[in-house]
């Protein structure tokens, strides 16, 4: 009988199995990540241009009175010749904008955890959370400009108010889709309920609760903008209003393309985080498939 170190030995160093360095197998290098990322990012890139071109060609071409749709060059111009003005103004949209999504984003997760742990709180609050939801949130500006002025504070008030349900509805589903038998080893083995909620319920409903926070940040722009519309003296919203006002269409447009760059950047850096927090889900994976498509 031919012994392991026997057939170890003839075989040839060739074909013997090389170990693997640690931390390195499976990991892609920079010039593969380069790759991936314009794999990823070259469809949206070619749409974008193609609405620029389809822009300019109209606008070129005298399609549309320039009243109504201004040339890209004329609205750059705007956004050059008044950008310290626009700067201003974005960055009170964008401060509501965050200080609402955070808000929103714990106190629906917490509210969340309260509807998955206690029935009664479930039976209780989860009609008037869909009640709330369905009231349109326009009409609730001008009462909330009459209870807190025309401060920052209705704006918040109001993005928390769109983006909180998103969060709620994506929180309670993640946290009920745990794995029931991964809940009952824990109980069996002794853990506490805190525990259990720690390592297995909310590491469980991060897939589910990041894609309602994706929704929620965008929402938090819109609820931020609408209650700029209402009553302010700041924000782009109220940019808007003003070029609405004096038929202003360059500005117009700069200020819409900026309201659209601050939900881009916010739902990419909530996707950013999703990949920090997650990069075990199958979501996250399924990524590096898809770029071969």
């Amino acid at each position: 009988m031919v012994t392991t170190q026997e057939a170890r030995a003839a075989t040839p160093p060739s074909r013997r199995a090389r170990p693997v360095s640690p931390g390195k197998a499976g990991e892609p290098s920079l010039g593969s990540r380069a790759l991936m990322l314009l794999s990823e990012s070259w469809r949206p890139v070619a749409v974008l241009l193609a609405l620029f071109l389809a822009w300019w060609f109209v606008a070129w071409r005298e399609l549309v009175p320039a009243y109504l749709v201004p040339s890209p060059g004329a609205v750059a111009e705007t956004m050059v010749a008044d950008w310290a003005m626009l700067l201003e103004h974005t960055w009170v949209t964008t401060l509501e904008t965050i200080v609402g999504f955070v808000l929103a984003a714990v106190i629906g997760v917490a509210t969340a955890v309260l509807l998955v742990y206690s029935r009664t709180a479930e039976k209780s609050l989860y009609p008037l959370i869909l009640f709330a939801q369905v009231i349109p949130k326009i009409a609730i500006a001008p009462i909330l400009v009459v209870w807190f002025g025309f401060g920052m504070t209705p704006k918040i008030v109001l993005a928390v108010l769109i983006a909180f349900f998103p969060v709620v509805i994506s929180a309670v589903a993640g946290l009920r889709s745990v794995d029931p038998e991964l809940l009952e080893m824990s109980a069996t083995m002794g853990a506490s309920r805190w525990k259990t909620f720690r390592k297995i319920r909310f590491p469980g409903a991060l897939p589910q609760l990041m894609s309602g926070l994706k929704v929620a940040v965008t929402l938090a722009v819109v609820g931020a903008v609408v209650g700029e519309f209402v009553g302010a003296d700041r924000g782009l919203g109220y940019v808007l209003l003003l070029a609405s006002g004096n038929l202003d269409a360059p500005l117009l447009f700069a200020d819409l393309i900026l309201m659209s760059l601050i939900g881009v950047v916010l739902f990419v850096l909530v996707e950013v985080l999703e990949r920090l927090l997650i990069p075990w889900h199958a979501s996250r994976r399924g990524n590096l498939a898809l770029v071969a498509l």
